[in-house]
């Protein structure tokens, strides 16, 4: 991976804030979060409703009304994104910045042919002969490991499992080849036997096409595996920022109840601890 010393940052994001309204006024789901990433592996950890997945929309700026998103400064391999115009940011989403969203059975279409969906993708951001297109989807399967492309692009998704409805999502995603990948909670929806080779499955591609990528889960150890660096985020704040291989050595309370609240395989414990949120502000 090439450091960030050495050339500038692939994101820059300073002082993003995302609010929405509430009986009682607007309330701030993500508050003055900072931080950059390189062409590396950035992992966003945190529970339900920390602010994670709202972090991810607001790069591709995917906040809508009533909704507000602001910030100091969005900045993309140079490109201002919150001076771009929807069109131009249409332009820029899929082709140079993907997101992997959680569940595949709500982000495919399901009157069209994983083939069609695939080429649909390619064809938004990039002018290619009816030949060209189908070779690359073909590739593309192939990439993500699903046997018998050619039959598979003929389905619907319907009938194909979780497991490899997320890998069709994953090949929608990294069929233009974008320079940026935020994967939310890429394995939510997969069972434990599939997480793991899903997950190795976007490690190898990101690796070997060089890309940055923001890895969103509430999976502490998941994350410390797959990524260089973790934000821990609570109450829409980033508490803790460290190495990946550091992650045992997390200081802040927030990050150290997390972890202890992590079943191990052998659990000596009768009762998994639970956050104290007394003994600390959350700030």
């Amino acid at each position: 991976m090439t450091s960030e010393k050495t050339q500038a940052p692939l994101l820059d994001l300073q002082n993003l804030r995302v609010s929405f309204p509430t009986p009682k006024g607007r309330v701030d789901v993500v508050k003055g979060l900072s931080f950059t990433l390189g062409r590396e592996r950035l992992g966003i950890v945190g529970e339900s409703g920390s602010g994670k997945s709202m972090t991810g929309r607001a790069i591709l700026r995917l906040i809508r009304r009533p909704g507000v998103q602001q910030a100091d400064r969005i900045l993309f391999d140079g490109i201002d994104l919150q001076s771009l115009s929807e069109r131009k940011m249409r332009d820029l989403r899929g082709a140079r910045i993907s997101m992997i969203m959680q569940d595949p059975k709500f982000s495919l279409n399901p009157v069209m042919t994983i083939g069609d969906q695939i080429a649909e993708a390619l064809k938004t951001h990039e002018r290619l002969a009816r030949s060209a297109v189908k070779s690359r989807v073909l590739e593309m399967l192939h990439a993500v490991r699903i046997n018998d492309p050619e039959r598979v692009v003929t389905l619907y998704p319907h009938e194909v499992s979780g497991g490899m409805g997320q890998r069709i999502m994953i090949a929608m995603m990294l069929i233009p080849r974008p320079d940026l990948l935020i994967a939310d909670e890429p394995t939510s929806a997969l069972d434990v036997s599939v997480q793991a080779q899903v997950l190795d499955l976007i490690d190898e591609l990101v690796r070997e096409k060089g890309m940055g990528l923001i890895l969103i889960s509430h999976d502490l150890n998941l994350v410390a595996r797959y990524c260089d660096r973790i934000l821990v985020m609570h109450a829409g704040q980033v508490v803790e920022s460290c190495a990946a291989a550091d992650l045992h050595k997390a200081t802040h309370p927030y990050t150290r109840g997390l972890l202890a609240a992590v079943p191990r395989m052998e659990e000596t414990r009768d009762e998994l601890p639970v956050l104290d949120r007394s003994t600390w502000s959350g700030t």
